[in-house]
Protein backbone atom coordinates (compact mmCIF):
# COMPACT_ATOMS: atom_id res chain seq x y z
CA UNK A 1 0.00 0.00 0.00
CA UNK A 2 1.51 3.47 -1.37
CA UNK A 3 1.37 6.15 1.49
CA UNK A 4 1.72 9.59 0.21
CA UNK A 5 1.64 12.58 3.02
CA UNK A 6 0.94 16.05 2.55
CA UNK A 7 2.53 19.42 3.91
CA UNK A 8 2.56 22.83 2.91
CA UNK A 9 -0.79 23.98 3.18
CA UNK A 10 -1.79 27.31 5.07
CA UNK A 11 -3.80 30.72 4.90
CA UNK A 12 -2.62 33.59 2.52
CA UNK A 13 -4.20 36.39 1.10
CA UNK A 14 -5.16 36.86 -2.70
CA UNK A 15 -2.17 37.31 -4.90
CA UNK A 16 -0.01 34.77 -2.47
CA UNK A 17 1.76 31.80 -3.00
CA UNK A 18 2.05 28.64 -1.04
CA UNK A 19 4.18 25.26 -2.43
CA UNK A 20 2.80 22.01 -1.45
CA UNK A 21 4.39 18.83 -0.94
CA UNK A 22 3.71 15.32 -1.17
CA UNK A 23 6.22 12.83 0.34
CA UNK A 24 5.08 8.96 -1.28
CA UNK A 25 6.33 5.52 0.79
CA UNK A 26 7.40 4.31 -3.22
CA UNK A 27 7.95 4.95 -6.72
CA UNK A 28 4.13 5.50 -8.63
CA UNK A 29 4.64 6.26 -12.02
CA UNK A 30 1.67 8.77 -12.13
CA UNK A 31 0.86 11.62 -9.31
CA UNK A 32 -1.47 14.41 -9.40
CA UNK A 33 -2.85 17.45 -6.99
CA UNK A 34 -6.98 17.29 -6.38
CA UNK A 35 -8.65 19.49 -4.59
CA UNK A 36 -12.07 19.58 -3.02
CA UNK A 37 -14.42 22.92 -1.93
CA UNK A 38 -16.92 22.36 1.07
CA UNK A 39 -19.90 21.09 -1.07
CA UNK A 40 -18.40 20.38 -3.95
CA UNK A 41 -16.50 17.24 -5.66
CA UNK A 42 -13.22 16.62 -5.22
CA UNK A 43 -11.75 18.13 -8.91
CA UNK A 44 -8.49 17.47 -10.68
CA UNK A 45 -5.91 20.24 -10.62
CA UNK A 46 -2.87 18.73 -11.78
CA UNK A 47 -1.01 15.43 -12.72
CA UNK A 48 2.31 14.02 -14.40
CA UNK A 49 4.41 11.25 -14.63
CA UNK A 50 7.89 12.51 -15.81
CA UNK A 51 8.46 16.36 -17.06
CA UNK A 52 7.45 17.70 -19.25
CA UNK A 53 4.25 14.93 -19.44
CA UNK A 54 1.88 17.61 -17.32
CA UNK A 55 -1.68 18.31 -17.57
CA UNK A 56 -3.55 21.30 -15.70
CA UNK A 57 -6.65 22.37 -15.22
CA UNK A 58 -8.26 25.30 -16.56
CA UNK A 59 -8.15 27.13 -13.77
CA UNK A 60 -4.71 26.05 -12.64
CA UNK A 61 -3.01 27.00 -16.30
CA UNK A 62 -0.57 29.47 -15.87
CA UNK A 63 -0.56 30.06 -12.20
CA UNK A 64 0.29 26.41 -10.53
CA UNK A 65 3.41 24.51 -11.52
CA UNK A 66 3.51 20.46 -10.70
CA UNK A 67 6.77 19.10 -10.60
CA UNK A 68 8.72 15.83 -8.61
CA UNK A 69 12.11 15.10 -7.74
CA UNK A 70 11.78 11.13 -8.68
CA UNK A 71 14.71 10.11 -6.71
CA UNK A 72 13.02 11.44 -3.23
CA UNK A 73 9.14 10.42 -4.10
CA UNK A 74 8.21 13.69 -3.33
CA UNK A 75 5.64 15.59 -5.42
CA UNK A 76 5.22 19.55 -5.31
CA UNK A 77 2.50 21.76 -6.20
CA UNK A 78 4.01 25.83 -6.82
CA UNK A 79 0.62 27.70 -6.56
CA UNK A 80 1.16 31.66 -7.22
CA UNK A 81 -1.29 34.03 -7.82
CA UNK A 82 -3.83 32.66 -5.73
CA UNK A 83 -7.85 33.48 -5.49
CA UNK A 84 -10.48 32.75 -3.33
CA UNK A 85 -11.41 30.22 -5.45
CA UNK A 86 -8.67 27.96 -4.84
CA UNK A 87 -9.72 27.66 -1.32
CA UNK A 88 -10.01 23.77 -0.52
CA UNK A 89 -8.69 20.62 0.84
CA UNK A 90 -5.88 19.94 -1.96
CA UNK A 91 -4.89 16.11 -2.01
CA UNK A 92 -2.31 14.13 -3.46
CA UNK A 93 -2.91 11.08 -5.55
CA UNK A 94 -0.74 8.24 -7.00
CA UNK A 95 -1.34 5.31 -9.21
CA UNK A 96 -1.10 3.55 -12.56
CA UNK A 97 -3.81 4.53 -14.88
CA UNK A 98 -3.97 8.14 -15.62
CA UNK A 99 -4.77 8.87 -19.52
CA UNK A 100 -2.86 11.95 -19.65
CA UNK A 101 -5.68 14.19 -19.52
CA UNK A 102 -6.74 16.60 -17.02
CA UNK A 103 -6.83 13.89 -13.78
CA UNK A 104 -9.99 12.73 -12.47
CA UNK A 105 -10.40 11.26 -9.35
CA UNK A 106 -10.91 7.04 -10.78
CA UNK A 107 -7.54 6.82 -12.13
CA UNK A 108 -5.42 7.57 -9.16
CA UNK A 109 -5.30 4.51 -6.19
CA UNK A 110 -3.41 6.52 -3.57
CA UNK A 111 -4.42 9.09 -1.72
CA UNK A 112 -2.80 11.47 1.22
CA UNK A 113 -5.05 13.14 4.05
CA UNK A 114 -5.22 16.58 2.60
CA UNK A 115 -4.17 19.69 3.59
CA UNK A 116 -6.16 22.94 3.94
CA UNK A 117 -5.25 25.90 1.40
CA UNK A 118 -7.46 28.74 2.66
CA UNK A 119 -7.49 32.29 0.38
CA UNK A 120 -8.96 35.28 1.64
CA UNK A 121 -10.02 38.55 -0.48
Amino acid sequence: QVQLEESGGGSVQAGGSLTLSCVASEYVPYMGWFRQAPGKEREGVAAMAHSPNTKYADSAEGRFTISRDIGKNTLFLQMNNLIPEDTGVYYCAAGRMWTSGIPTPREFDYWGQGTQVTVSS
